[in-house]
């Protein structure tokens, strides 16, 4: 692991529309070097593939209208079909399962940084593969390795506040298992696997923000090179004691 990291922010990304080459646009305004890692927050990603709806364009189903409470039951309905299953409701708070494997609030449907008003944004049908495409748009423009992050901000069960975690990752692991490995007096460590994917999400989030329009950083001093992918950070369901 690195011993010093850097974190740069992706400043004077434009606004992204449908089609947009994201990975063009983030070689503009930073020189990237083998092994960075780019992380990208969810939106510019689904911005450019369109996966974006109006309100006015949604036809709320009974189930909508039946859990919305004070909620606007279209967008609930757009929650309903992003969601493989809602886990808990407790108006105006959804938590849902996603088709991706991710329990989040109101299953990663969001009105903030969208568009214009009146609008939703929804998570990238496929992140890992939203990631992919960018780390090899990457290669051909720069001729570098790099890793790619897609990240979202999730709640914690427990704990106050949201952190970014990764939804979407290509050329780099997403779990460090230390499972096997002794420590340094000896002791052999028998569950530690460590989320090093959203542990890099959450250090990019400093320097993005929410409101600043900051889409992105690269993170540099890591080394580390694989294939994982952040749908294998959802717990399995044979392992989740708490649904």
């Amino acid at each position: 692991m690195a011993t010093e990291l850097r974190i740069v922010p992706l400043e004077g990304i434009p606004e992204v529309a449908e089609g947009d080459d994201v990975a063009e646009l983030v070689v503009r305004v930073v020189e990237l070097e083998d092994d960075d890692v780019v992380v990208l927050a969810q939106k510019i990603v689904s911005k450019a593939e369109g996966r974006v709806l109006r309100l006015d364009a949604i036809d709320p189903s009974e189930r909508a209208l039946e859990l919305a409470g004070d909620l606007d039951p279209r967008r609930v309905e757009a929650i309903l079909r992003e969601s493989v299953e809602i886990v808990r409701v407790r108006p105006p708070l959804v938590i849902a399962e996603t088709r991706h494997g991710f329990i989040c609030a109101s299953a990663g449907v969001d009105s903030s940084n969208a568009p214009e008003q009146g609008m939703l944004v929804l998570l990238p049908e496929d992140p890992d593969a939203s990631a992919a495409r960018i780390r090899e748009r990457i290669r051909e423009l720069t001729g570098r390795t790099v890793g790619v992050l897609v990240t979202d901000s999730f709640g914690r069960p427990w704990r106050q506040g949201t952190t970014d975690v990764a939804i979407g990752a290509a050329g780099l692991p997403v779990i460090l298992d230390l499972r096997g490995r002794r420590d340094r007096v000896g002791y052999e460590l028998h569950a530690t696997m460590i989320a090093v994917a959203d542990e890099i999400a959450g250090a990019a989030e400093l320097v993005m923000g929410k409101v600043e329009g900051i889409p992105g950083a690269v993170v540099r001093g890591l080394h580390l090179r694989g294939e994982g992918r952040a749908r294998d950070l959802a717990m399995p369901a044979e392992r989740d004691l708490f649904r």
